[in-house]
């Protein structure tokens, strides 16, 4: 990380992220085909951390408040290619102010409140997102969800407790709601115990329902969030609904736990392929170990159940067991191993909607959104190396 002092009391920051593994996965298919998988073995960029470059920075404007920002640029560091087409900052893009009393007031493409302040409590810090995310990523509780055009407003930390709200204009004519998103959410922390309350919708700016396509223009990259085996026959959605609470305890210096539950809505319109509202409602904890500096370990599980809906009478339901090995050779640089198994059960509906019941097939984290297993149970590995600037 290099930080450049532009004037007296200007600084402007270049920073990285490089982090490439080898993974393999078995009973692997395409995303809504209907052939026997296979295994493979890749290598994976970004699973520990997103591989990255960006630029940050301040300006003191006196009064105590500062005029920041951040550019921050996602690529794929086994390829060299860009995360996403047509966005060079696709990864964070925003201006604002901040002050210590009064807060920090941001606007551009950004994480909303939800995920800002229930982060600390995600699965994703020590099992990642690749492969320890809940499945499908289902919660949005990982990084790969942003929202473009976006106002988002954080309080000072008062007494442990920050509250943060924001809000993405869909800048459709006529409507000021659809394709817009709104988050709030609220965290306490103190001592050895944390808190965080955080809800989110996500409206699609097509009339009356409708795919998520590119009008949905405050979605990731102009795509749905969180397509995946899980949630495919609900891509229709005419608005996502998220409701999540997040805590932690610290034991000492060598343990902490921390567990969260969701309610996630996939809400239809008039122009959906299903016509009742779907629920998925998934807990998780994750359990951390630090036994020396160099060592850190974890373990987690989580239950994921969908909603008797559209004519499905056995529920969609996940089961994913996850356990993930660091280890720093510095303070920039590290090593990690990772493995993960989800077995899935019940029934869930198929990309044309209703009508279209399927079984159940597993997609563990968010790693395998595109190529989940052909059957009900999967498993994963992967070892790799992050270095950071």
């Amino acid at each position: 990380m290099t930080t450049v002092s532009a004037f007296a009391q200007s600084t402007v920051t270049l920073y990285g992220i490089v982090d490439n593994s080898i993974g393999y996965s078995n009973s692997q298919t395409s995303l809504g085909s209907t052939t026997n998988g296979h295994s493979a073995v890749k290598m994976n960029s970004g699973v520990w951390a997103g591989s990255r470059f960006g630029l940050k920075g301040a300006e003191d404007l006196g009064g105590g408040t500062k005029a920041i920002f951040q550019l921050e640029s996602g690529f794929n560091s086994a390829t060299g290619a860009q995360q996403y087409t047509n966005a060079m900052f696709g990864r964070q893009a925003w201006v604002g102010l901040t002050n210590q009393t009064y807060g920090t007031l941001t606007a551009g493409r950004q994480y909303t409140s939800y995920y800002q302040l229930l982060t600390t409590y995600s699965p994703t810090t020590w099992l990642t997102g690749f492969y320890g995310a809940h499945p499908g990523d289902v919660d949005g509780l990982d990084s790969i969800y942003r929202a473009n055009n976006t106002v988002e407003y954080t309080s000072p930390k008062l007494y442990g407790v920050t509250v943060s709200g924001s809000y993405s204009l869909g800048g459709v004519a006529g409507s000021f709601n659809r394709g817009s998103t709104w988050s709030t959410a609220v965290q306490y922390a103190s001592g050895p115990i944390g808190l965080a309350v955080g809800f989110s919708r996500i409206n699609n700016s097509t009339p009356g329902g409708g795919a998520f396509g590119a009008d949905s223009t405050t979605s990731n990259a102009g795509a749905q969030s969180g397509v995946s085996a899980v949630t495919n026959g609900y891509q229709t959605a005419q608005a996502q609904q998220r409701f999540a609470v997040g805590a932690g305890y610290t034991f000492n210096s060598a343990w902490d736990v921390t567990a969260t539950y969701s309610n996630v809505q996939y809400i239809p319109g008039t122009g959906s392929k299903f016509t009742d509202t779907e629920v998925f409602n998934t807990g998780g904890i994750v359990l951390h170990w630090k036994p020396l500096v160099a060592w850190d370990f974890a373990t987690g599980y989580s239950y994921t159940r969908a909603t008797k809906a559209n004519g499905i009478t056995s529920s969609a339901q996940y089961q994913q067991f996850n356990l993930s090995e660091y280890y720093s050779l510095s303070k920039r640089t590290g090593l990690y191993a990772l493995q993960a198994y989800q077995r899935a059960n019940g029934q869930t509906l198929g990309t044309n909607g209703s009508g279209n019941i399927i079984n159940a097939t597993a997609a563990i984290g968010d790693g395998f959104q595109s190529t989940p297993s052909s059957t009900r149970g999967q498993f994963a590995a992967g070892v790799g190396i992050i270095h950071r600037f």
